[in-house]
């Protein structure tokens, strides 16, 4: 990935809403505010406590009272950071209004809310980033240019894992109508689109899967989330993936996080390290020989963020990369349905 130097971007600064400041919004917001190329002007958060933590990071910003005050501001974007119900609603208000967005995921929790989210930001020509974290690893990074690079050959398996042995703290994580499913849209988003990523978005071919809740097998009309799912896609490349995540297994560890690559010529793990879920080890393996090409410490949980902002600083509107983001939740669809 190019990173451009911070001599080369305007001034001054620009400006973000900040739509949700929880853990990950004041993460994000920190990681923003700390490249120097934009200040925080508004801050839009219903919990107190949260909204004076946000503030304790930018003491310069107003508080919000509404969506429509924060619509009505002039910042250049708006960084969403809210349950998934609000996303597409509040993605597609905040493109209208003009600005550029930057949202977490899924983007939406379905297909159709991504769709309508996407040519809403086609048809106001602004920039739209969702907070696909993991792309911006040093490792899953190692491995895309192994692969596009032909080292490893034709690839014809990938094995990925997100098993997080806690699960979510918020109930509407567990509410199909407020989250849209359960570790599928949770986690395995993050699973499809690297493997999709990697491989320069092949055309999935089929679908199939498993959905269990509590241990109980489940199907795509049952009420309940589901907590563990595998799925295998086979592309038009001819490989098979395996997609495979759970929340609160017992895994013997905080977290299980791989992708694995095979190719006819090589292959490649990416890995966490002693269950951690922001340190990762990524080898090159050929043969029985083994090469390690990158390791911990890594600083890229904000990294996705600053690269939208980047884009954002050197005047970037619509970027077509964003239909990529209705190709994964359209297989997030399939997954569901195939169960």
């Amino acid at each position: 990935m190019t990173m451009l130097k911070p001599s080369s971007f305007p001034s001054p600064a620009l400006t973000l809403g900040f739509l949700g400041t929880g853990w990950i919004g004041r993460h994000r917001m920190q990681a923003l505010l700390g490249t120097g190329l934009a200040e925080a002007q508004i801050v839009l958060e219903p919990s107190e406590a949260m909204r004076e933590q946000a503030m304790a990071l930018a003491p310069a910003a107003q508080a919000a009272s509404s969506m429509d005050m924060l619509l009505a501001s002039d910042v250049d974007g708006v960084v969403i950071a809210t349950p998934s119900a609000m996303h597409a609603e509040q993605s597609i208000a905040s493109l209208r209004s003009g600005k550029a967005v930057f949202c977490q995921k899924p983007l939406g929790r379905s297909a159709d809310e991504v769709r309508q989210v996407v040519e809403t930001a086609r048809q106001a020509d602004r920039l739209l980033g969702v907070d696909l974290s993991y792309r911006y690893t040093q490792g899953l990074q190692q491995i895309r240019d192994l692969v596009r690079s032909g080292e490893l050959g034709h690839i014809h398996a990938a094995d990925l894992t997100f098993h997080n042995a806690y699960g979510p703290d918020k109930d509407w994580f567990y509410d199909k109508a407020r989250a849209g499913g359960g570790c599928v849209v949770d986690l395995g988003v993050h699973l499809v689109d690297a493997v999709l990523w990697i491989l320069d978005f092949p055309e999935v071919i089929k679908v199939s899967s498993a959905l269990y809740a509590g241990g109980e097998r489940i199907g795509a009309d049952d009420p309940r989330v589901e907590d563990y799912a595998v799925a295998t896609l086979e592309l038009a490349t001819g490989a098979v993936v395996r997609i495979a995540c759970s929340w609160r297994l017992h895994a013997g560890t905080d977290a299980v996080i791989s992708a694995e690559f095979h190719g006819n010529r090589g292959g490649a793990r990416f890995a966490n390290v002693g269950g951690s879920f922001y340190d990762f080890e990524t080898s090159v393996f050929h043969g029985t020989a083994r090469s390690l090409l990158s390791s911990p410490p890594e600083d890229w949980g904000g990294e996705a963020a600053c690269h939208w902002l980047r884009q954002l600083a050197t005047g970037q509107r619509f970027d077509a990369e964003a239909e990529h983001l209705v190709t994964v939740a359209e297989t997030l669809d399939r997954i569901y349905a195939a169960a």
